[in-house]
């Protein structure tokens, strides 16, 4: 990391205040502030999540907010209501209570002496989706938000569906946000009211999963909150931060097309983190990127920062397939639109499995074991353990294949590719997935990118309709936008499978999908790596952090089974994000999670999802244990929920509850 940077500003931390509402409700919040900010008003930033400012995200606060406040800032983390120690229910994401919530955040901030009046909001995944969505509404105080790895549309993009099929990623979070939820506020900041507001909590936790089951295309429910459909409703300046290794990178691209204001646009090669401490590196100061914002912005310093490209994306160089990576080696290229260039190149597909410039004629058929997916890796890398995709050869054998010969020069792709065909399915239901994998001269195959389509929204995402068993298919799938340099000598593949679990449920039928090569075409975005970004991007900072005293330390673990009797695969994914002490005030906390992930090769029915999530909390003399389970399978018609989230105080069983639920597959 590098050396401290010169501060301009003393600064005071509030470690627990609360913001009062006009319906009574009060929201915990804890901010830094310079010490002098009653005689010299400064602008406040704030950020809005659910996550629990306590402990949850109270190191990484720590690591950010201070930077800010000390180049004079008053900056605001802020739980929203029905978490940590605020008032309230959390009943479902991104409600429109909690946006009006967040508006009427913004306007108490403008108005306390020692706001300027102006004010940014930013944050990560829910923040950054919360931040584009108030934005939206336009509160008149908010003048520009940073918003990192998140997305402008909620069905697309989310960790719910993707192009409108069901992600399993939608029960692990589902699993994730029970355990966050019924986490217990800490008794020395509510003495009086924390046991009753965290029963109340408990006794009206949602089951999340069946919520997100019961909208299986985008409707209004999904409409709500995605900004896409109405981009000129933002006026607020926005900044878009994400990387290739994200779930959300695909946004960006889109957000910056579709913003008619002010914009910027950074793209690294991260997964699901603030670039400052991302994994992988090459990090960049975030914190100092962000100050050249909020100074435009928040203070009218005209820094140059209106000036530069747009756009700064990252090409990252070829490296083998592997489940965690220290750094990803690459060239930084700038411009001003998406993408930054408008070359393509485009393949068709021969029956002998090749990519090529030659029309081509013919029929080819696939039906994928439904195991085909054990590569994938975890859809959205948020924990950094071994979540990337591994070595895609084993999905690749379960797939239709087509490849280029060898290049004979390097290919730098740089944004989406597409590819478009007509299909066939012999069943009223299907989904199609193509992968783009980077093949080396030993046959190792890496993925690139990759893009999904439910058949039955080959019309649109919000226009389902089912399948017609023998009828073709007119179908266009966009895969990721993404950079990435093919080297010389290396192959380009294109991976055609109708199955990829567990990071998609499949169908409720085995279907055997033909595809027309005739009408079959493979686009390629290239870039010729010109445009080199002109700045220095800097190294990553994060401040100092109050001590902490480790207990158990982290381990993440992910491993495949097959079982030689059936031939059931089945992922286990053990995620022990170890515990710890905040020596400040000796609260104890850690978080363990198991998921397990199964499926026969020919049988649909037979997928089964498990997660199981232990939290613990403790001070001498108080001891919270909290565990939430949640199993998930289906029939044709169906999907079966069983979950379950137990309480214990002290030892004691306080609280349980079991559900037992049916929901419709609907297009699913």
């Amino acid at each position: 990391m590098s050396t401290e940077p010169n501060f301009t500003n003393t600064i005071e931390e509030w470690s627990n205040f609360f913001i009062p509402l006009t319906d009574g409700v009060q929201l915990a919040a804890r901010a830094w502030l310079p010490t002098n900010a009653i005689e010299q008003p400064v602008p406040a930033i704030l950020e809005y999540i659910p996550y629990r400012k306590r402990d949850g995200t109270a190191i990484r606060d720590e690591q950010m907010h201070p930077y800010w406040a000390a180049f004079g800032y008053a900056c605001m983390r802020v739980d929203m209501r029905g978490c940590g120690e605020s008032d309230g229910l959390l009943l479902d994401e991104y409600l429109q209570q909690e946006l009006e919530d967040a508006v009427e955040i913004i306007g108490w901030l403008a108005q306390q002496d020692w706001c300027s009046g102006k004010v940014g909001m930013m944050g990560k995944s829910w923040g950054g989706f919360n931040s584009l969505q108030v934005a939206a509404l336009r509160p008149a105080a908010l003048k520009a938000i940073i918003t990192v790895c998140s997305t402008d549309d909620r069905y697309a993009d989310d960790i719910h569906y993707r192009g409108g099929a069901l992600l399993t990623e939608n029960f692990s979070w589902a699993s994730t946000m029970s355990c966050y939820m019924a986490k217990a506020p800490d008794p020395l900041l509510l003495p009086e009211t924390w046991r009753e507001h965290w029963l109340e909590r408990l006794q009206n936790m949602p089951l999340l999963a069946r919520n997100w089951l019961e909208h299986t295309y985008k409707d209004a429910y999904w409409k709500h909150g995605s900004i896409n459909e109405n981009y000129s409703a933002l006026k607020a300046a926005v900044y878009c931060v994400g990387g290739w290794g994200d779930a959300y990178s695909v946004a960006i691209p889109r957000i910056i097309q579709g913003l008619p204001g002010p914009k910027k646009a950074l793209i690294g090669p991260w997964a699901h983190k603030y670039p400052n401490f991302a994994s992988p590196k090459p990090e960049v100061d975030f914190l100092a990127e962000a100050k050249r914002w909020w100074d435009y912005w928040l203070k009218d310093i005209n820094n140059g920062i209106m000036d530069e490209a747009v756009i700064a994306a990252y090409i990252q160089d070829a490296v083998p397939p592997q489940a965690t990576y220290e750094q990803r080696p690459g060239l930084w290229v700038e411009g001003n639109q998406w993408p930054l260039q408008s070359q393509t190149v485009d393949f068709n597909l021969s029956p002998n499995g090749q990519l090529t410039d030659v029309k081509t004629m013919g029929e080819v058929s696939l039906q994928s074991p439904l195991t085909t997916g054990s590569a994938s890796g975890e859809y959205c890398v948020i924990w950094c353990g071994p979540d990337f995709p591994t070595d895609q050869r084993q999905d690749d054998v379960n797939s239709l294949c087509f490849d280029t010969e060898p290049l004979e020069h390097p290919i730098s792709i740089l944004g989406a590719s597409e590819f478009k065909v007509t299909v066939t399915s012999n069943q009223n239901c299907g989904q199609i997935i193509v992968r783009l994998c980077d093949v080396s001269p030993s046959g190792s195959s890496k993925r690139i990118s990759y893009g999904v389509l439910n058949l039955a929204m080959r019309d649109g995402l919000d226009c389902p309709k089912l399948v017609v068993a023998g009828e073709a298919i007119n179908v266009s799938i966009k895969l990721d936008d993404t950079g990435y340099q093919i080297p010389a000598g290396h192959r380009l593949r294109l991976a055609v499978s109708n199955a990829y679990f567990p990071l998609l449920w499949p169908t409720p039928k085995k279907t055997k999908l033909t595809l027309d090569l005739a009408s079959a075409c493979l686009t390629i975005p290239c870039h010729d790596r010109s445009a080199v970004l002109a700045r220095d991007l800097g190294q990553g900072y994060v401040c100092p952090v109050n001590k902490t005293k480790k207990i158990r330390p982290e381990k993440h673990d992910r491993m495949t089974q097959t079982d030689a009797t059936d031939g059931r695969v089945t992922t286990l994914i053990n995620d022990d994000f170890g515990e710890f002490t905040f020596l400040e005030h000796n609260l104890t906390v850690g978080e363990s999670c198991t998921e397990r992930h199964s499926i026969l090769p020919d049988d649909p029915r037979s997928a089964s999802s498990e997660c199981r999530w232990h939290s613990h909390q403790s001070r001498p003399g108080w001891d919270i244990n909290i565990y939430t389970q949640l199993k998930v399978t289906c029939d044709a018609d169906y999907f079966y929920l069983n979950s379950n989230i137990e309480a214990l105080e002290n030892g004691i069983q306080i609280h349980q509850h079991k559900w037992q639920e049916k929901v419709s597959r609907g297009f699913s």
